[in-house]
Order: C-alpha cells, then structure tokens, then sequence
C-alpha cells in the first residue's frame, strides 16, 4: 500500500512530476518568442515526459528507472552469449582412473565387490 500525500498522488510522484515542471515551464516562457509557440510547447513536452514517466510508470512493481536499469544491464553490461559450462565428477573421475592405470598405481575406492572365483571343471 503507498501513501498518498496531495491530490492522491504520492510523494516520489508530487517530486517528480515538480522537477518536470521546473525544467519545461522556463524552458517553454524563455523559448516561445524565439522559436514560436507551438515549437516550445512541443519542446515541453519533450523535456517533461521522462520525469512524468519516473512519477507515474510502474510495471509488476518496478519503477521506469528500475526498468530501465535492467534494459541497461542485459543489452550492455551482460554478454549476449552465455556458454555452459561444467566439469563432470565422473568425467575426471575416468580420467585419473585413466593416468593410474598408465602409470601402474591401483586406484582408491570404486567397485567393492570381491571377484567371484572361476569354476573348474
């Protein structure tokens, strides 16, 4: 459950969605007479999208920057490729059975049955 501080909005949305409107507001006053009306009302918008969306999206409980730190981490930071890779107990098992049959010492452990006699007969 969030808190709801002001106009049911929460306080990282009311702090958001200010820092917004303190970086498109100037930017639309001080830009309209150079480059027009419709111009710096477009540059706004721009300007004040990616703040609105740090306040309002969430998905499966994430936050637009958690989001978007997880897009940063899988395209770029993460290999694309991962290989497996493991070494097998019993494959090097076998091949240290392998190297002591060569050099003539018995190896530990392994089948503890006792080898039936042949019949004579």
């Amino acid at each position: 459950m969030k808190n709801k501080v002001a106009f049911n909005l929460t306080m990282r949305q009311i702090v958001c969605i200010g820092a917004g409107a303190a970086v498109g507001l100037p930017f639309y006053f001080l830009t309209r007479n150079i480059i027009g009306t419709g111009n710096a009302a477009t540059g706004m918008v721009i300007l004040m999208v990616p703040e609105f969306l740090f306040a309002m999206y969430e998905k499966d409980g994430l936050h637009f920057e958690q989001i978007l730190m997880n897009i940063i981490k899988v395209r770029f930071l993460r290999p694309a490729v991962r290989r497996y890779e493991a070494v097998s107990f019993y494959s090097a098992e076998t091949v240290r059975a392998d190297t002591k049959k060569k050099t003539g010492r018995k190896k530990k452990g392994g089948n503890s049955r006792a080898k039936k006699p042949k019949r004579q007969g």
